[in-house]
């Protein structure tokens, strides 16, 4: 069977990180802040991960050491594309470049190795059993036994949703995107609120990249980010950074993802297989484009 027990329970580890990159764009997508460093983000947020479990031996000191190290991106971010005004591209591909490089060099300078890190001291988070409800067929497998980051990049996705339509500040940062101007106006600076998105961003990025190396795996592998930032990406562009949307798109994504590897095992490709999420990001981007287009088209020939 090709969708059995195993496929359903790697959906959540691999749709894991997408989904929490993808929150954290959302944020600095309703706060005019183009963000496509969340690439960058992921991949320190990975070797933060395995930095902190080595030095403190515990996976609690491996989720510290990345959200500070997320937190930390999203500043440099602030400084020069906020605070100074650089462009959000510009910015956002150079702290890609810099994660690639500030990881790698780390790498051979903390632990003397090149391309790959295993160590017994790098601690895997915990995962969640639901008890009676692992017996259950699928659905116990694709609900229990789940890491901890799992369960918190879902709960994310109704809070974030929630404080972004209800809570006060939610409010200033849809604010800070849609009309800065009059956010000034009452005291508050759009400045500030776009980096405490930025921040928070790279925080949520951060994470995704522990799930990567603490959970999925138990090792830092150069570049293992591999891609799942732009698809991120590409979940918020689709999904007009709609949170209700972003968790069931991620969740396809993760299926394809985990079909890829499957079809590794029936002797296709690797390179087919790694394309998989990357074909379908392009195809629903078009069908996607698409139809906005043609609803534009609609409204301008009823204005006519």
């Amino acid at each position: 069977m090709f969708l059995d027990s195993a496929i359903i329970e790697s959906i959540p580890r691999f749709f894991t990180p997408v989904l929490l990159a993808a929150i954290g764009s959302a944020l600095c997508e309703r706060a005019a802040v183009f963000n496509i460093a969340l690439e960058g983000m992921m991949l320190v947020g990975a070797f933060a991960a395995v930095v902190g479990c080595v030095y403190t031996g515990s996976w609690m000191g491996g989720i510290g050491f990345a959200i500070v190290a997320g937190a930390a991106f999203g500043l440099i971010f602030s400084f020069f594309g906020v605070q100074r005004g650089g462009d959000d591209i510009i910015v956002s591909i150079g702290l890609n470049v810099l994660a690639i490089g500030l990881t790698a060099f780390l790498l051979r300078a903390l632990f003397g190795v090149q391309g790959q890190f295993e160590d017994p001291r790098i601690v895997e988070i915990p995962k969640v059993n639901l008890g009676p409800v692992a017996d259950i067929p699928f659905i116990g497998d694709l609900l229990s036994g789940q890491s901890i980051l799992v369960w918190f990049a879902v709960l994310m996705v109704f809070a974030t949703h929630f404080f972004l339509n209800n809570h006060y500040y939610g409010l200033r940062i849809r604010a800070a995107g849609q009309n800065a101007s009059a956010l000034r106006s009452v005291g508050v600076s759009p400045e500030r609120v776009k980096t405490a998105a930025l921040v928070a961003c790279g925080i949520l990025c951060a994470l995704g990249g522990a799930q990567l190396s603490i959970s999925n795996v138990t090792l830092f592998t150069e570049g293992m980010s591999a891609g799942r930032g732009w698809i991120a990406l590409v979940i918020v562009m689709m999904c007009s950074a709609r949170l209700p949307w972003i968790l069931p798109t991620a969740i396809l994504f993760g299926l394809v993802d985990a079909m890829g590897f499957r079809m590794q095992g029936l002797g296709l490709p690797q390179q087919l297989t790694e394309a998989l999420p990357y074909l379908l990001a392009i195809v629903v981007l078009i069908i996607a484009f698409r139809r906005k287009s043609i609803r534009q088209q609609a409204l301008g020939q009823s204005d006519a």
